[in-house]
């Protein structure tokens, strides 16, 4: 197990290294450069000529690859162009908004689509099979886009005088401030160290953060920000894992040893849940990693509409003002976060069925 841990984390290498390079090599073959875009159109030559010159611009392609990796095996990912920040500083705010909002998508879509299609797969057929399965097509069919002004105008508007009001944008209401759980705690931090900046990570994610300070009034707030977008977002994973659950699940109930055990008397609880569902886990497990990607790329549009300040905007912003350091920065952090979930999902395939174990 821990050869087969190590093996993957050494492919990951090349890997990163190669999206790195590609998205390096795109970023600067784009027409139009961070000058024009982040001085104005009527930046003349020879000011756009020392901007490149003191950020390094001027120098060929592999040269700058070169210095930039130098950079990044020192833990150090630049200082933006437009913002004249250490790019670190702008992704510890930024990549915990996202973070913390794909994390309630994906629980909310593993925790309502498994079940729906254990469901539809149990009622093969039947009206429930049938309005379940609509369902499913009707959430992939649906534009995130289209789904988060939807919700923020049922919810905000129809219902604002209801119980069922809720925020249609921001993270905290203006009336409250989410302190960090470290200085509730009392707790001395020695500024721009790694415990420093993994703390203020975990911090600038809201709930978690809250619920660690115990500050209740927070923490109930920021659920309720997050309800909206975390339901648009989750739309879509949750109808892929309700149809890959029911499929796999006919599939598997359909084998001899199902039938076999259903022949020697096995209740139907544990016959479900101990050897067909366990057994059908295995792709459900592996789409759920997948959609990992897609919550992502899917939090670019639910941030926008939700007014969420997070990695989807910052990197729209970073990509049309010619920011390489920010875009490369949160381009590699996602890759990675990417090839880790899918790292994990191999670990599980070990614990899920044995057999793979003894190969």
């Amino acid at each position: 197990m821990v050869q087969y841990i190590v093996r993957r984390l050494l492919l990951t290498v090349p890997v990163v290294l190669g999206i790195l390079f590609v998205v390096f090599a795109l970023a600067r073959l784009v027409p139009g450069g961070p000058c024009k875009a982040i001085l104005g159109e009527k930046a003349t030559v020879e000011v756009c000529e020392r901007f490149n010159r003191e950020h390094g611009l001027d120098k060929p392609i592999l040269v700058q690859f070169v210095n930039y990796m130098g950079q990044v095996l020192r833990g150090d990912f630049g200082e933006s162009l437009r913002y004249s920040r250490p790019v670190t500083d702008i992704l510890i705010e930024r990549l915990p908004t996202t973070v913390e909002l794909s994390l309630a998508a994906l629980t909310l879509a593993v925790l309502i689509g498994i079940p729906l299609g254990l469901i539809s797969a149990l009622k093969q057929n039947s009206p429930i099979d049938v309005f379940t399965m609509m369902l499913a097509n009707a959430g992939v069919s649906m534009p995130v886009y289209w789904l988060g002004l939807l919700l923020a105008y049922t919810f905000a508007l129809l219902l604002k005088d209801t119980p069922f009001w809720l925020p249609p944008a921001g993270r905290l209401s203006p009336a409250l401030t989410a302190t960090p759980f470290y200085e509730v705690l009392g707790w001395t931090v020695e500024p721009n160290t790694l415990k420093f900046h993994v703390y203020n990570f975990i911090a600038n994610m809201y709930v978690l953060n809250a619920l660690i300070a115990r500050d209740w009034p927070v923490f109930w707030d920021a659920v309720k920000h997050l309800i909206l977008p975390a339901t648009a977002l989750s739309t879509i994973p949750m109808s892929i894992i309700a149809r890959m659950t029911r499929s796999s699940m006919l599939e598997v109930l359909r084998q001899d040893y199902i039938r076999a055990a259903r022949a020697k008397g096995v209740r139907s609880f544990r016959l479900i849940l101990k050897h067909a569902f366990r057994n059908a886990l295995i792709p459900v497990v592996t789409i759920i990693g997948l959609q990992v990607g897609l919550l992502f790329s899917g939090a670019v549009l639910t941030e926008t509409i939700f007014s969420f300040a997070g990695v989807g905007s910052m990197l729209y912003d970073a990509i049309t003002a010619r920011d390489y350091p920010v875009v490369q920065a949160f381009t590699v952090v996602i890759a990675l976060i990417y090839v880790f979930v899918n790292l994990a999902v191999d670990i599980l395939y070990v614990f899920i069925d044995p057999r793979i174990r003894l190969e």
